[in-house]
């Protein structure tokens, strides 16, 4: 099963303000020492939302809203996408979190399972598995 580890944002990281050597290596040793035990398939950090913008749909139209956000709290910092056997499997990882990562905000991390394209049940027949495989759609890879 696929799990999401997402890091909430907090004033830091919403300041774009990056970590210095000695905290990126314990992010790197906490990383490298989950992947002996979980299936690490990606992650990465997200620029503040001041870099971005959202996309709210209102009676089928969209509007373009420039951040920044102002809710803290509820928005993403980064993520790690790992492959394990269980939530709680995750859970102990997520829990091994380095301190040193917390910001002084109280950091928060949420852990959510990522659907799978047979959890979706008939709604996605062979030919529409092979086209979210071939564009890399449900965890697939795309083919080099």
């Amino acid at each position: 099963m696929r799990f999401m580890i997402i890091r909430k944002a907090d004033a830091d990281t919403e300041a774009g303000k990056a970590p210095d050597r000695e905290l990126a290596a314990t992010m790197i040793a906490y990383h490298e020492e989950m992947a002996k035990h979980l299936k690490i398939l990606d992650g990465n950090g997200l620029k503040p939302t001041s870099t971005g913008a959202r996309v709210h749909f209102q009676g089928g139209k969209p509007l373009v809203i420039d951040g920044p956000f102002a809710e803290t709290k509820e928005l993403i910092a980064g993520y790690t996408l790992v492959e394990a056997d269980s939530l709680e499997q995750v859970l102990e990882w997520a829990k091994r979190w380095p301190a040193e990562c917390d910001g002084g905000d109280g950091l928060i991390l949420e852990v959510r399972p990522v659907y799978e394209i047979e959890d979706f049940g008939d709604a996605f027949d062979a030919d529409l598995k092979a086209q979210s495989e071939r564009i890399g759609l449900g965890g697939a890879k795309q083919p080099a």
